[in-house]
């Protein structure tokens, strides 16, 4: 039996057999599988490494949602998954991000690299803001196209002054509900 303690011998091969090998795209890759795949696993020694890389290519692999705590600084600045340190720790420290264990670091982190692609995270933040904003402004430009309240006519009493103070029309406002406070109910 290959069961049984101790014995590490077996006299026939394996019984069932896969054909082909486990591929996490197979049927179309999501974006979290994407993520995983493109990942790079620097500031770990070789054991940690090679732990994550099984962890991606048999779909085991699920990244942070949130940061955790450094057990070093206790800040909350660690945003890999599995690992226990933030990365200027592991820097400093010359430590394995994941163990902690003072081993070879067998892919070193840049430092001058992250600074870049936190930089360029800010910048994509601030372009979809922008974006966000210029929609917003041609949402408010077109809302006043159907309006029938437009003071277009030269025949009005002076109340053109007025119409520049008005408050703009925005897209979330509420439609008017018609008062009902004089209405009698008949049973």
């Amino acid at each position: 039996m290959s069961s049984q303690k101790g014995n590490s011998s077996r006299s026939r091969p394996q019984k069932h057999k896969n054909s082909v090998a486990f591929r996490n795209d197979k049927y179309g890759a999501t974006i979290q599988v994407k993520i995983a795949n493109s990942k790079i696993h620097n500031g770990l020694c070789q054991r940690c490494k090679d732990v994550l890389e099984w962890k991606v290519k048999y779909n085991k692999y699920k990244s942070l949602t949130q940061a955790k705590k450094c057990v070093k600084c206790f800040q909350k600045n660690v945003k890999d998954a599995y690992h226990i340190m933030c990365k200027p720790c592991s820097i400093q420290l010359e430590l394995c991000a994941k163990c902690g264990n003072k081993e070879e670091i067998v892919i070193p982190i840049n430092p001058e690299v992250e600074e870049e692609g936190e930089q360029g995270e800010e910048g994509d933040k601030k372009k979809r803001l922008r974006k966000r904003k210029d929609l917003e402004d041609d949402d408010d430009d077109l809302s006043d196209f159907g309006s029938e309240d437009d003071d277009d006519d030269d025949d009005d009493d002076g109340d053109d002054e007025d119409s520049d103070s008005r408050p703009r029309k925005t897209l979330n406002k509420l439609p008017v509900l018609p008062d009902i406070s004089g209405a009698t109910i008949k049973d």
